[in-house]
């Protein structure tokens, strides 16, 4: 699937939920689900600047695509996590790098969120954003990475 038809995917599992308390069940009960990162990379090296709550982020280079672990101390933060990481997880660091994450507000989460948390998501998509850059440069440079 395509980051687009992933996020349309999203955006649809949402659109069956009545009320913002609904809403946030399912956000935890994704972050319930998400597969724990390696006990390895729960590390200060791996901590999003920028999140209220502790979150860490692994990426791993594969086959040409980035795959994202992550962990978070809070459970809505460990949700919204999931969230970024079935969209974007699994493709290539170009696919990445240039993808509109339009998601975020047709779900409503921006306007729903804390600012503390409107703030941790952005610099989650902009932490994965970065390893896709940080991965495509090298790729560039190498041919692989």
């Amino acid at each position: 699937m395509t980051i687009n038809e992933i996020q349309d995917e999203l955006i649809e599992e949402f659109s069956l939920f009545g009320d913002w308390m609904e809403k946030y069940e399912n956000i935890i009960q994704m972050g319930k689900e998400l597969p724990l990162i390696n006990a390895q990379y729960k590390t200060d090296d791996n901590i999003i600047k920028g999140c209220q709550s502790r979150v860490w982020l692994h990426a791993d280079y594969k086959e040409g695509r980035i795959f994202f672990t992550a962990d978070s101390d809070a459970v809505i933060t460990k949700g919204l996590v999931s969230m970024v990481i079935r969209v974007l997880s699994g493709h290539a660091p170009a696919e990445i790098m240039n993808a509109e994450l339009y998601f975020v507000d047709k779900v409503g989460l921006r306007e729903h969120l804390s600012m503390t948390r409107s703030n941790g998501l952005l610099s989650m998509i902009k932490q994965m954003k970065m390893y896709a850059m940080a991965m495509h440069s090298k790729q560039n440079a190498n041919g692989t990475v």
